[in-house]
């Protein structure tokens, strides 16, 4: 059995006859995140699982602009924590119909409404980096959770995959380079220094891809 199967089999499991089953997949810039979310999402039947991913809930560029924070964006401060918090909370209530932001990387934002979660959704991924910070008041967020697992793969690795992100993003070699030390390497060294306990931590680098 591969090891994404195996994290699968495991998450069945723990759900048993639950409802809706509320998982938190976790970790630094370029761990592989949402890599990991649709392996998993193949292998649950058709119709019982959704990805909400926390990237949906980024400030507009003009807002962080406004408050001199788009230099920072992908920080903790540049989301909208409350109404990320609204969702989750929509999520375990199991509401008939969810709407969902997305964010779309190649325009730089998010998009309303773009993903529906359904009542007769069991199992949700929610992927997004700051989900285990032990930091106010991403702390608060433990109880909407589940089950949680958090990728820890090595900066350098991480590195090499950021660098090929903003590679097919159009950024030059030198561009990628300044946009990770200033912006990318501080965001993974929060999510590193200050995370929670995960109920499974990962780290193997061939698990996922950037």
């Amino acid at each position: 059995m591969s090891e994404i199967a195996t994290i699968a089999a495991t998450i069945f499991k723990r759900a048993g006859k639950s409802k809706r089953f509320v998982i938190a997949i976790a970790g630094a810039p370029g761990s592989g995140k949402s890599t990991l979310s649709h392996h998993l999402l193949d292998l649950f039947p058709v119709g019982s699982a959704a990805i909400v991913q926390m990237d949906g809930f980024h400030f507009d560029d003009v807002i962080l602009h406004k408050r001199g924070l788009r230099s920072r964006k992908g920080a903790p401060e540049t989301f909208d924590y409350a109404g990320f918090v609204s969702l989750l909370h929509r999520i375990r209530s199991q509401e008939a119909e969810i709407a969902v932001p997305v964010f779309d990387r190649g325009m730089e934002l998010s998009r309303a409404g773009a993903s529906i979660i359904d009542s007769d959704v069991k199992f949700v991924l929610v992927e997004g980096n700051y989900l285990l910070l032990d930091e106010p008041p991403w702390n608060q967020l433990g109880p909407y959770f589940d089950y949680a697992i958090y990728l820890d793969l090595p900066r350098n690795e991480l590195e090499r995959r950021l660098m090929q992100r903003w590679r097919e993003h159009g950024k030059s070699d030198q561009e990628a380079r300044d946009w990770i030390a200033s912006n990318d390497m501080p965001n993974i060294e929060r999510v590193m220094q200050k995370r929670r306990p995960a109920d499974l931590v990962v780290q193997s680098v061939t698990l996922t891809e950037a």
